[in-house]
Order: structure tokens, then C-alpha cells, then sequence
């Protein structure tokens, strides 16, 4: 795991660089004098005045934020690649808990007789000994004026 650098340093780093890469014959010879200076390795002095360089604008590149932003991005759709790999492990590994949408269960089948079927299909109370709803108006009629 690479150590944490103080952004102090870094800083410091970067403006002595700058400071001084007219006297050096490029940017990696002042780097490395830098880096000796602070001690530090010269590669991460070098990288750091290129990002301080893209994020002023006079290097072109992607800038601090950009790539904070690109980080995120990536862990994001990482975390959902494995979220949709887990719901299609899920799916296929319990298939007998879903009903295919091919699956007939004579739902929708078209009847002979008109009318409602299925659980709003009353029609068999009567056969069944249970009283008529219109047999039960009058009663609940006299129940109700009574109540007032």
C-alpha cells in the first residue's frame, strides 16, 4: 500500500520545482534534485508537478477532480456489475419460484357460459345452501330503519 505523502510536502515540492527547473536541462533532472532534497522518490515529484500542471491548466490531461470523479465512477459500476451478477445467480439457481410468462393456467381461457369466473363467480352460493342476496334485502331493510 503505498504511504500516505503530506499535501504540505507535496506542495512544497511542486513550487520548488518550478522554481528551479530553468537551472536544470528538464523537468526530470529538477524533479530528481527535489526529490533528493525532501527525500522522496524522484517519479513521484515528477508526477505530481505534471498533475499540478494539468490542474492549472497548462498541460493537458484529465484534472484532479477528473479523476477523483472517474474513480468513483469506476467503483460504482463495479459494485453494480456484481449486484446484477448476484440477481442472475439468484434467478437461475430458483427457477420453481417464478411462473414463466408462457405458463397457462386457464386464467384467461374464454368460457362457454357468460359472466364472471374465478373468485368473483357467486353463482354457487345459492346451490351450495347459502341464502340469496335478494332474499336478504327485505330483512336487512327493517334492521336498518329500525336502527335509526
Amino acid at each position: 500500500m503505498p504511504k500516505k505523502i503530506d499535501e504540505e510536502l507535496k506542495a512544497r515540492a511542486v513550487r520548488l520545482v518550478n522554481d528551479h527547473q530553468g537551472e536544470y536541462s528538464s523537468l526530470t533532472a529538477a524533479a530528481a534534485v527535489v526529490a533528493k532534497q525532501l527525500g522522496v522518490g524522484k517519479e513521484s515529484v515528477r508526477r505530481w508537478v505534471i498533475q499540478s500542471q494539468v490542474d492549472g491548466g497548462q498541460r493537458a490531461g484529465a484534472s484532479t477532480e477528473e479523476l477523483a470523479e472517474i474513480k468513483r465512477l469506476k467503483a460504482e459500476n463495479r459494485r453494480l456489475r456484481e449486484d446484477v451478477e448476484i440477481l442472475r445467480g439468484a434467478t437461475t439457481s430458483s427457477p420453481g419460484n417464478s411462473t414463466p410468462a408462457t405458463a397457462d393456467h386457464g386464467l384467461h381461457r374464454h368460457h362457454e357460459r357468460p359472466g364472471p369466473r374465478g373468485r368473483v363467480d357467486l353463482s354457487g352460493a345459492a346451490r351450495a345452501g347459502l341464502p340469496d342476496r335478494r332474499a336478504d334485502l327485505p330483512q336487512l331493510e327493517t334492521r336498518r330503519a329500525s336502527d335509526r
